[in-house]
């Protein structure tokens, strides 16, 4: 394998095993793997025929990508730094965060500086880059409601852009760089952060994990805590148990046939969703449909959390999309719900 180290902008390694990338821990193979440590760097790369005439593929932290194959082209690990604060009025701060940036470790620093929102968002693994991207949320908590604009690469016109908001077209686990994955490179990210918010505790176990940590009127950092300690015991340690978090998306219904649903199947967890629809809980559509604990070779739906696909060890990523495949037949067989992957699929 040769590695061309050009400056300190960027490296390139041919032949390039991405085993350590994922954190499904899957063998797969890059032909070119890029590594960009300066954002201004695409410029150059992006004039690259290799680039033109094919997408690179984007990789942050690897938490949200299952291989099932190699992959015959250019990917691109973006590992820029930095958060830089734009305004500080007091009451809110603007800033503007590097894609490379560990969004837990970004997290803990807005809290640190006194900020709330992205309390009910920590120890989400990945990137800040792939955060608009799939618009992570949880606990009743979405990225989207914070971020002001993106800076992207537009591959379309070949110029680094920033799109508002509104351009983003966020929707739940959505937005515009999900549904047109080969037109833009996700550069930095800009949010603003309120000092004062209503903290969200109404969700899944957030209150009772407060109450059981002796707390009746949290700050920030407790509630962040609660919801650590919560993802904890829920989910395996991707360093331990190969893994990329929930597998499947809670699917959206329209409100008349998740009534329909939940009152043939009483049990079934139903809540409306902001975008007007319900949303039902995928997990225990996965357990009801016999799929929790189910286990092909290395291949496995976790024990612990029926959402959560692992690769005991040495499971391909066709070996665990065939699981997933089996899930999702299963379940539609029962419920007649086709449940999405959140995880991007190559």
């Amino acid at each position: 394998m040769n590695n061309h180290a050009h400056g300190a902008a960027y490296t390139i390694a041919e032949n390039a095993s991405l085993r350590t990338r994922n954190s499904f821990g899957v063998e797969a193979r890059a032909a070119l793997l890029v590594e960009v440590r300066r954002a201004e760097a695409l410029a150059e790369l992006m004039a690259f025929a290799r680039f033109r005439t094919q997408a690179p593929l984007v990789l942050g932290a690897g938490s949200n990508i299952l291989f099932t194959r190699d992959w015959p082209g250019v990917v691109l690990s973006l590992d820029t730094r930095g958060i830089e604060v734009l305004d500080d009025d007091g009451a809110r701060l603007q800033l503007r965060v590097a894609a490379g940036e560990r969004w837990h470790d970004f997290v803990l620093w807005s809290l640190a500086k006194g900020c709330r929102g992205l309390e009910n968002l920590a120890l989400i693994p990945g990137t800040v880059g792939a955060a608009p991207i799939q618009n992570i949320g949880a606990y009743g908590v979405e990225v989207a409601e914070f971020i002001v604009a993106v800076e992207a690469w537009d591959r379309d016109t070949g110029r680094l852009v920033t799109l508002t908001a509104a351009q983003c077209a966020f929707g739940y686990r959505d937005s515009l760089f999900k549904r047109e994955v080969e037109r833009w490179i996700v550069v930095a990210v800009r949010l603003a952060l309120p000092r004062q918010r209503v903290l969200r505790t109404d969700y899944a176990g957030v209150g009772e994990e407060l109450a059981a940590m002796g707390v009746r009127d949290p700050s920030a950092a407790q509630v962040a805590e609660a919801v650590m300690r919560l993802r904890t015991r829920k989910l395996p340690d991707p360093a331990v148990l190969g893994n990329a978090g929930s597998f499947f998306k809670n699917p959206l219904l329209a409100t008349d046939a998740a009534r329909a649903l939940c009152a043939r199947h009483p049990g079934l967890p139903c809540w409306p969703d902001h975008h007007g629809l319900a949303k039902l809980s995928a997990a225990w559509l996965v357990e009801q449909a016999g799929g929790k604990g189910l286990r092909e070779g290395d291949a496995a739906v976790s024990q612990q959390h029926a959402l959560v696909l692992v690769n005991h060890g040495n499971a391909s990523g066709a070996q665990l999309w065939a699981l997933a495949e089996r899930v999702r037949a299963a379940v539609q067989a029962r419920f007649g719900v086709v449940l999405e992957p959140e995880p991007r699929i190559v």
